[in-house]
């Protein structure tokens, strides 16, 4: 191979500290067919990006105290934990895409996520398990309360696809994970009835 035909195929060298403009604003549509109208699929994805901020923050919620757990049931708490949260990270992934075959963006980075979660700051240290198992069911009745909403509403709009999403994965999978977190915090003795 020449140089000529070397440099035409990069030669293998990465392009590196590549910049270029913004090719689609956050909160703004592309045009794909198919078939709802564009104020649905605005709608819809704005919605969708709000109950993805919350997932996100949940996720991290769960890695959060997976990591923080302490005590007697240590160990359940901690591999029970971790589940939740590899199906929240699943939700996020279904949320995220759901959104770009909707022709939005979707909103991704750590930062746009703080301006957009509805779901409160926990302190950077550790807090009591109980109070962790509460933080968590505290978030998730936030994004049920707000998926609930959202898939009436968007139903209402003909968008079949979005409302099934939060019914079956966002709506359904929080409530179970609520039914888990709050069975923690039910207070019964250990050795005697």
């Amino acid at each position: 191979m020449d140089t000529t035909t070397a440099s035409a195929y990069g030669g293998g060298q990465p392009l590196l500290r590549q910049k270029g403009p913004e090719t689609q604003a956050f909160g703004t549509l592309k045009q794909l067919p198919i078939g709802l109208g564009h104020d649905t699929r605005l709608y819809a994805c704005q919605r969708l990006n709000r109950v993805l901020a919350d997932t996100q923050i949940l996720y991290s919620l769960y890695k959060k105290h997976h990591w923080l757990m302490r005590g007697a049931t240590f160990h359940s708490l901690h591999l029970m934990l971790d589940q939740h949260a590899a199906a929240q990270l699943a939700i996020v992934d279904s949320l995220a895409e759901r959104v770009q075959s909707l022709g939005g963006v979707a909103v991704g980075d750590p930062r746009h996520v703080a301006e957009l979660t509805a779901v409160p700051r926990p302190p950077n240290g550790v807090e009591p398990v109980p109070v962790m198992l509460s933080r968590l069911l505290d978030a998730h009745e936030r994004i049920l309360v707000d998926a609930r909403d959202a898939a009436a509403r968007i139903a209402a709009e003909g968008d079949e696809g979005s409302t099934d999403l939060l019914v079956s994965e966002v709506i359904r999978t929080g409530e179970a994970q609520v039914w888990f977190l709050a069975e923690h915090l039910v207070d019964t003795p250990l050795v005697q009835a």
